[in-house]
């Protein structure tokens, strides 16, 4: 699994990293209220970013509204790119489907030239032909890829990125994880 796809696998972890570099860190319940997260799903994503070594608690004494949770250098490195890929989304109206597991992959898969349907599903391993046609079916009502079927014998299905999801994908670009 591509490092993007790894870090873009549970919705939240690219807000959770975004909101922890605007605050220079976070408290939990902080979290909940201002992403819109369940408190579940923030639980699960806190863990898969500690366990990556993106996020950890603050070894710190002090106050007690000092920060629970604060970035690690790796995921600060990741802080200004996650930032500016949200910003961009919310910009777009784009960022329930935008933040989707397999969206951003696709996005950035698709590159620069339409791409047939078979090709795009070997560029991105991990995902099934399902999946990748519900994202495709999303991320095109969303306005941000396009479906072209060509007049060629035996006809073939083209997908393409528009501009504002080449904007998105310059920007998932950017968010590729330290190895």
């Amino acid at each position: 699994m591509s490092t993007l796809a790894r870090l873009v696998h549970l919705r939240w972890n690219v807000p959770v990293i975004a909101e922890l570099h605007r605050g220079r860190g976070g408290r939990f319940v902080n979290l909940v209220h201002g992403l819109g997260v369940s408190r579940e799903s923030l639980r699960r994503t806190i863990a898969f970013l500690e366990a990556d070594g993106l996020v950890q608690r603050n070894p710190g004494y002090g106050h007690p509204l000092r920060p629970e949770y604060l970035l690690t250098d790796a995921g600060a490195r990741l802080g200004e790119p996650a930032v500016a890929l949200t910003d961009l989304l919310r910009e777009l109206d784009a960022t329930d489907v935008g933040l989707r597991k397999w969206s951003l992959p696709i996005l950035t898969g698709l590159g620069d030239r339409p791409r047939r349907f078979s090709e795009l599903g070997n560029s991105l391993p991990g995902t099934t032909n399902r999946a990748l046609t519900l994202a495709l079916k999303d991320l095109e009502a969303a306005g941000l890829v396009t479906r072209t079927v060509t007049t060629d014998y035996p006809p073939a299905t083209l997908y393409g990125a528009t501009p504002p999801a080449t904007r998105v994908a310059q920007a998932a670009e950017r968010l590729r994880m330290p190895e």
